[in-house]
């Protein structure tokens, strides 16, 4: 048997070697769509690892709280984690944020509610700004890291903490905001913080701190500025009361709001699941848009395999003659067309992950490697060439050696 595989392997590498451009054009028919999965895929679980490694980074303590719609059908699974549409329903109010922040086992709560609106300032004007309602609690439980200034208090009510890239749009600089005053909505702000550069547009939170304005939720409130509750951020005092905690805030809040339990409080890896899961859905349509091509190289081969069979007909029936069973035959070429499949394979995941690294250079997002990504261009490969592969070589399989032997290229 090794020496059948070693005999079909030689005779598969001269008749690729003896064809050497068309061998290579078929690959990179296999390379390109393969390239494109790994792409996919190495980007979508860099993105979960950001995500997953940011609620890490805050501790086990940390508990979310967040709008969710209880739905069966695919369609309102797919709404609900469409941040717009979740949040346009939330149910959540600061109340909630109140009540669970006086909980016993509670250090910190804090209310996320974002939105997009124009701000000017003296001689510049943002059009479409982030501002973040929320508290002075956010603090404590984010990672959040001041520059300069302070941070929001009950004691200015119109301050507003700056991220460092809003600072350049609205104020022209980058260093030093604290002091400077804005307008959102007729209503005067005035710095009096501004934060570090995090660098994390991608995050549990959906916001990108570098490129909102925190502002109190509360004074919003009083100014009748309407906004939506997103989410709250809650830290518990120890890492083992979390479950209980979970328990005694979900009953809390069904309790409140009379029953209405579209609401989700998550802890642990719960917490980056709804954007897993969002994201697996869009990686997914994405993976078989690049099966298109990968279904496109497949035919590439079949036909590369079909005028093969056809060149080598004398060569089919010479075998044949001296013994070859069908069955030879049958492995000689399709074991070619696993090669080619394979080596395209082989290709394209060296392409994708380079075009990933290149992406990495301009984005936060690191190539992700992972041994289910190889499996998945190892076995893609192989199935390419099995399923391609399989008629070209039953055709060679079932030529009359006598026929064959006629043959005259």
């Amino acid at each position: 048997m090794a020496l059948l595989i070693r005999t079909h392997y030689a005779l598969a590498r001269e008749s690729i070697r003896q064809n050497r451009t068309r061998s290579f054009l078929t690959c990179l028919g296999i390379a390109v769509g393969v390239a494109s999965i790994i792409l996919i895929m190495s980007l979508a679980g860099s993105i979960n690892n950001i995500i997953t490694s940011q609620v890490k980074s805050m501790g086990a303590d940390l508990v979310v709280v967040r709008p969710a719609k209880h739905t069966d059908t695919v369609s309102n699974i797919v709404e609900g984690l469409t941040s717009s549409n979740q949040y346009l329903t939330s149910n959540l109010t600061l109340a909630d944020a109140k009540a669970i922040a006086a909980l016993n086992e509670v250090t910190a709560a804090s209310p996320i509610a974002s939105m997009v609106v124009t701000l000017s300032s003296e001689d510049k004007l943002v059009p479409s700004a982030t501002v973040v309602g929320t508290t002075a609690e956010l603090v404590k439980i984010q990672n959040l890291k001041l520059k300069s200034g302070v941070f929001l208090s009950d004691n200015v009510k119109n301050a507003a903490v700056v991220g460092r890239d809003l600072a350049l749009k609205l104020f022209g600089t980058s260093q030093e905001a604290v002091g400077k005053t804005f307008t959102m909505m007729e209503h005067k702000f005035i710095v009096v913080g501004m934060l570090e550069e995090i660098e994390d547009p991608i995050n549990f939170n959906n916001v990108d701190f570098d490129s909102a304005m925190l502002v109190s939720a509360e004074y919003l409130q009083e100014l009748g500025i309407t906004f939506q509750v997103q989410q709250i951020d809650v830290k518990a005092k120890t890492t083992s009361v979390v479950p209980e905690l979970v328990q005694e805030m979900k009953s809390m809040l069904a309790s409140e709001k009379s029953g209405d339990m579209n609401f989700s409080v998550l802890s642990g890896d719960d917490i980056s699941h709804p954007a897993g899961g969002l994201l697996e859905i869009v990686s997914g349509m994405l993976t078989l848009v690049a099966g298109v091509s990968l279904l496109v190289g497949g035919i590439g081969v079949m036909n590369i395999m079909l005028v093969s069979v056809a060149e080598r007909t004398r060569e089919i029936g010479i075998r044949k003659a001296v013994g070859a069973s069908g069955m030879n035959i049958l492995m000689q070429f399709l074991f070619e067309a696993l090669i080619l499949t394979m080596a395209g394979g082989i290709l394209g995941l060296i392409l994708g992950y380079v075009l990933a690294f290149l992406i990495s250079v301009v984005t936060p997002f690191a190539p992700f490697v992972n041994w289910c990504i190889i499996l998945v261009a190892v076995g893609t490969s192989l199935l390419i060439g099995l399923i391609f592969g399989m008629y070209p070589a039953i055709k060679a399989a079932k030529k009359n050696p006598i026929e064959s032997l006629r043959y005259y290229r």
